[in-house]
């Protein structure tokens, strides 16, 4: 899986996407005349317009040649420091295969090192499967607010940071299935790489007995460690430098 911000001449692909995931999940709520709406207001003509704005992040996940998925996001408040997570869409042919929740930690990383203190997101309250992804996945609700879809009002929930303080660590966690074994990778618990960040990846769900360290820029467990801390990715050649100075430089 490769992440990039989006440009202008993806403009089209993304509509494709957002109309395939939209017409696979909103029409068991939404009837087919609003979900053509939907497309139409959100990724309609002015759409090229949003991509280029300074203030808002869309990134894509591309696989097998093509983009499988896309988050929308905007930088809101005072000194922008809020993240609101409007739209995360993962194409049907590319969902159950890790693509949103990789997408979703991407997102949030970027929304922090853009300059958010804190992370939103939205999603409308009928979709069930949208609601429990972010449940799963770190987020609680914290409130709710009312949005128009053409002529039409619904109810959209809005998910904030399951852990919030100082101490705490953002509590995402995904299962895995890594050489014919069950791991947990823990993302709320990256370190920073020198192309993506790693991820521990953990022997049970309880995040115990540390199986390894998952690489953020090709997915691969396959990794070295030494005894200072350092991370080496033995596919892509992602580093972690030592978390302490190693002796032979004092």
């Amino acid at each position: 899986m490769d992440f990039r911000e989006a440009t202008e001449e993806d403009v089209d692909e993304i509509r494709r996407v957002a109309r395939d995931s939209l017409e696979s999940l909103y029409t068991d709520f939404l009837s087919e005349e609003t979900v053509s709406g939907a497309l139409e207001q959100w990724y309609g003509d002015s759409f090229a317009e949003d991509v280029r704005d300074d203030h808002t992040l869309f990134l894509v996940v591309e696989r097998d040649g093509e983009i499988a998925g896309f988050s929308q996001s905007v930088l809101v408040g005072q000194r922008y420091g809020t993240g609101q997570l409007l739209w995360l869409h993962v194409h049907p042919d590319h969902r159950s295969s890790g693509v949103g929740v990789r997408l979703l930690v991407r997102t949030r990383e970027r929304l922090l090192e853009e300059g958010a203190d804190q992370v939103r997101c939205f999603v409308l309250a009928d979709n069930e499967g949208g609601n429990r992804f972010y449940e799963d996945h770190g987020f609680e609700r914290a409130g709710q607010r009312e949005v128009d879809i053409g002529d039409e009002t619904f109810t959209e929930n809005i998910y904030a940071e399951s852990g919030t303080e100082e101490d705490e660590d953002w509590e995402a966690v995904d299962q895995r299935e890594i050489d014919g074994e069950n791991v947990y990778v823990s993302y709320g618990e990256a370190v920073r790489g020198s192309k993506s960040p790693f991820y521990p990846a953990y022997g049970t769900d309880e995040l115990e007995d540390r199986y390894g360290w998952l690489c953020g820029n090709c997915d691969s467990i396959d990794n070295a460690m030494d005894t200072m801390g350092r991370i080496e990715c033995n596919s892509c050649g992602n580093r972690r430098k030592a978390t302490r100075w190693d002796a032979s430089y004092l």
